[in-house]
């Protein structure tokens, strides 16, 4: 998108925050770099350049602008539905992992040499692997210096800074502003919240339909885990340093996100797993004019654009819950993944709501005897040997993981069937492509809008939904009656 100069300049010049996230403007004349929808006079086309990523936008000394702040621009979809080394290695970025392990364990993750994952990042992006990580330290450190009192010395390690020197020069350097300054610059009104507990917005690229996305994460949410509370869905999430819980209420313009965390350095995370749950760096643009290209989807695209994916936080959890709803019903499912969490979860205190435990680790449920499960032993064996497998680290589901390769080998498994495999690539992979033409839900819409009905002849007649076949699902189940397509009641 960045190479493509004429088309920048128009989206810049017609502030179009639908390339907000795509690409960054940097203005040689002040300095300065923003996102397209900045609200400032447009610079001259000849003093605008170009830059793929914020990163880059730094590392050509740029700082980013005060009035459109373009650290908290959507990310980019590419991530979302490309599933090869650089879009993985994104998602891995994101999820914290060059903070965490560096550069040779993010490296070592997709299997290739730390050389050639600074060749293709920054061939592609403009920027390394350690200065993408900066930049989203930068991000975070401002939110963390302008939402909360944190002494500057909590925030630059909470940030994920080695040392406050570090952090004061980042911060100068990005803002170009000190972080005193940048923390006096907060509105008055508007208290900084203590350690602990933090309130921002998720931004989207609009539109966004909550009714599916909301109501998906509510009706299938485990007791104890997850809830529906007061016109938001609460979850309780297992981060690296700790655990939290995330409180996500719809807003026409934005999520409005709460955070309460044992550890703010997992504050970065946290937010990056909430916006990956509820799909928010989709361009649901591109996603419905494609499907609009069909007449049978045209109707329902028109009647409730931008529509998401329902994903999760947790890919091994996910996987564990795809195989106890196997051929039961939703009540069932949560039922039975209630019980496991009640018996191997760990607890946790929720003064503001009713979560109880973190959904136990594949780790934890290695220890579960098969015979307490109260499903036929078929399926139990299905669950054990799966359990066994994610603890083993046999298999990858996390959001750095390849897709076909992860098919592979859960198609290998006893009791995995397309159903199941295509369900774990669209919630907890994140594939936009995932297909499952044998859901119930599925064959009931087909039959509804006079489509095939068996799988094979489905999955032909979706070719020309590719490459956004999960979204097509979401239009597809949103004709039935089902509580996941109904935003709950508060």
């Amino acid at each position: 998108m960045h190479e493509d100069v004429e088309r920048c300049v128009r989206a810049v010049q017609s502030k179009d925050a639908r390339f907000d996230g795509w690409f960054f403007t940097g203005v040689v004349t002040t300095g300065i770099y923003c996102r397209p929808s900045c609200p400032v006079v447009p610079p001259k086309p000849e003093n605008m350049r170009f830059y793929p990523s914020a990163a880059a936008a730094q590392q050509a000394g740029f700082r980013a602008c005060k009035r459109c702040r373009p650290d908290t621009s959507p990310g980019s979809p590419e991530w979302n539905h490309r599933a090869d080394v650089v879009a993985r290695a994104m998602r891995l970025i994101a999820d914290g992992v060059v903070d965490r392990d560096g550069v040779p364990g993010l490296a070592g993750r997709l299997g290739y040499s730390t050389r050639q994952i600074e060749r293709q990042l920054n061939a592609e992006l403009g920027a390394g692997p350690l200065a993408l990580a900066r930049a989203q330290r930068a991000q975070t450190a401002r939110l963390l210096i302008e939402t909360t009192a944190l002494p500057m010395g909590d925030v630059a390690f909470a940030a994920g800074f080695a040392s406050i020197r570090a952090f004061n020069d980042t911060v100068r350097e990005v803002f170009a502003l000190t972080p005193s300054a940048l923390r006096d610059r907060v509105a008055k009104g508007h208290p900084p919240a203590g350690s602990g507990a933090l309130s921002l917005r998720l931004p989207f690229r609009a539109p966004l339909c909550p009714d599916n996305l909301f109501g998906h994460l509510a009706a299938t949410g485990v007791p104890g885990v997850e809830e529906w509370r007061d016109g938001a869905f609460r979850r309780a999430m297992r981060l690296p340093h700790g655990h939290g819980i995330a409180t996500l209420r719809p807003q026409p313009d934005h999520v409005a996100c709460t955070l309460s965390l044992s550890d703010l350095r997992d504050l970065t995370i946290a937010i990056s797993r909430c916006r990956w749950m509820l799909d928010l760096d989709a361009d649901p643009i591109a996603v419905d004019d494609l499907l609009r290209d069909d007449p049978v989807l045209a109707p329902l695209v028109d009647k409730a654009p931008g529509r998401r994916v329902p994903r999760t936080v947790d890919a091994p959890e996910f996987a564990v819950r795809a195989v106890l709803g196997q051929q039961v019903s939703t009540a069932a499912a949560r039922t039975h993944a209630a019980r496991l969490v009640t018996a191997y979860g760990d607890p946790i205190d929720d003064p503001g709501g009713g979560l109880t435990h973190l959904f136990p680790t594949p780790s934890a449920l290695a220890e579960l005897d098969p015979e307490a499960l109260a499903f036929p032993k078929i399926r139990r064996t299905t669950l054990t040997t799966l359990v066994d497998a994610l603890a083993s680290g046999e298999i990858d589901l996390g959001v750095g993981s390849d897709w076909e390769e992860a098919r592979t080998r859960l198609s290998a498994l006893p009791g995995f069937g397309p159903w199941t495999i295509e369900t774990i690539a669209m919630r907890a992979l994140g594939d936009p492509d995932a297909f499952i033409p044998g859901d119930l839900g599925i064959r009931a819409a087909a039959r509804a809008l006079d489509l095939p009905t068996t799988p094979a002849a489905l999955t032909q007649r979706a070719a020309q939904w590719r490459p956004w076949r999960a979204y097509a699902v979401q239009y597809l189940w949103a004709t039935g009656d089902h509580a996941i397509n109904l935003l709950p009641a508060n």
